[in-house]
């Protein structure tokens, strides 16, 4: 997921005063050889990490308004971010490596530097390729954008139909709302790397730059119900990461 210089460092955002929580999920990163601690977003103003890991469960602390302001800022919004889920007690529930985020309403100049610096815009000349956005209301802007960078856009309203769309076509990439009617975006990603052709698909979350309180309690409640059975392990978790020598 990550290449690094010596000299930076993994962060880990969102235990507040309980940083001892972040305990193993150290320990995990120290074994595939990176350099991780836990963090204040007010470090940012001093230095920039390698990357950011932070926790979304309803025992993280303020992890939804750090991330919506790293993403919000143009100063951080490109630094990589990985949202997951630890309990409680500091047990990994679950990760959701998406290729990244996008703040609504959506900046179309970022939207189209973004793709271009991950190379998904170099064969869209070539080849008739798809772009998925997932929306309750439909993004318009966003599938002008897309669009305007010669990606054909297929639009879905729903996860359900979304997952349907995915698997019995080719979508290049998607584009997909925090919040959906019969899902979220993270349960969506979690369905699509189930299958063989979907796991790989690039895909951006869209989260609104004002999130309500009660919004995020919903989204962690969500993210909640669908890792409570879950533990992964240090390999399921490491796989997720670059493993350097």
């Amino acid at each position: 997921m990550y290449t690094t210089d010596n000299e930076r460092e993994l962060w880990i955002l969102g235990l507040g005063e309980r940083k001892e929580r972040g305990t193993i999920i150290c320990s995990y990163l120290a074994e595939a050889g990176y350099r991780a601690r836990t963090a204040s977003i007010e470090e940012l103003a001093k230095g920039r990490p390698l990357g950011i890991l932070i926790d979304l469960s309803p025992f993280s602390r303020n992890g939804w308004g750090m991330l919506l302001d790293l993403k919000i800022s143009p100063a951080t919004r490109d630094i990589p971010v990985l949202p997951f889920y630890l309990s409680d007690e500091g047990k990994v529930g679950g990760a959701f490596p998406v290729a990244g985020f996008f703040s609504l309403p959506i900046d179309t100049d970022y939207l189209s530097e973004r793709l271009a610096v991950l190379g998904l815009t170099e064969e869209v000349e070539d080849y008739d390729l798809q772009a998925l956005v997932i929306s309750r209301k439909g993004e318009e802007k966003v599938a002008k954008a897309l669009t305007g960078l010669g990606f054909e856009v297929v639009n879905a309203y729903m996860g359900k139909e979304a997952l349907a769309l995915a698997t019995t076509g080719r979508p290049y990439l998607a584009c997909c709302c925090l919040m959906l009617p019969d899902m979220s975006s993270f349960e969506l990603l979690e369905r699509l790397r189930l299958y063989p052709q979907t796991r790989n698909i690039p895909f951006f979350v869209m989260v609104k730059d004002l999130m309500k309180e009660g919004e995020r309690k919903a989204v962690s409640r969500q993210i909640e119900h669908l890792v409570r059975k879950k533990e992964l392990s240090r390999d399921e978790f490491l796989a997720l990461f670059r493993r350097r020598s």
